[in-house]
């Protein structure tokens, strides 16, 4: 999964890019953050893993009407994007990276970070392993720009498109 903070600066991002979307702010963002704050991400993820998130299953059963559903689907899009399109490899590192890059990102989109995930953003100094600042801020700025609905049809009318990782990569 990425870390709540790249999911935070997507959603802040997404949010300043669709102002006609009309979402509630605080539903929009309890959405995002939501499926990470489960004790069994594999229900919340439709997936055993973050990255495999079945997505249309998702839409399936949520008719995306309501901001905190738009915020859950753009964080399960996030996860399975992360994983399926941006990242090459995946380590434990990953999460030192996520420690070194909260600040960052904190103040570069402006993040409020929610009573409910402040105990569990860290932050500390060092150098990235997994990650780059150019890939992550790649990663904020492509997401952040999908139309949800599109994306939700997309899902719906070519399964297919969204299992084979090699046609994400041209997204």
């Amino acid at each position: 999964m990425a870390g709540y903070v790249i999911h935070l600066s997507v959603a802040e991002e997404y949010l300043k890019k669709h102002p006609n979307a009309n979402e509630d702010y605080n539903e929009f963002i309890n959405g995002v953050i939501f499926p990470d704050s489960v004790k069994d991400k594999s229900e919340t993820h439709y997936g055993m893993q973050s990255s495999k998130s079945n997505l249309n299953k998702f839409i399936k059963e949520h008719n995306l009407n309501s901001s905190f559903e738009r915020g859950y689907f753009l964080h399960l899009l996030t996860d399975y994007l992360f994983y399926n399109k941006y990242l090459d490899c995946i380590s434990t590192e990953i999460y030192n990276d996520y420690d070194i890059l909260n600040d960052i990102l904190i103040q570069k989109y402006s993040i409020i970070l929610p009573d409910e995930v402040k105990d569990k953003v860290f932050s500390k100094n060092g150098d990235l392993k997994i990650l780059s600042m150019e890939l992550v801020e790649n990663l904020i700025k492509e997401i952040s720009e999908y139309d949800l609905d599109i994306i939700a049809d997309e899902v719906i009318k070519e399964p297919g498109k969204w299992t084979k990782m090699k046609d994400l990569k041209r997204l």
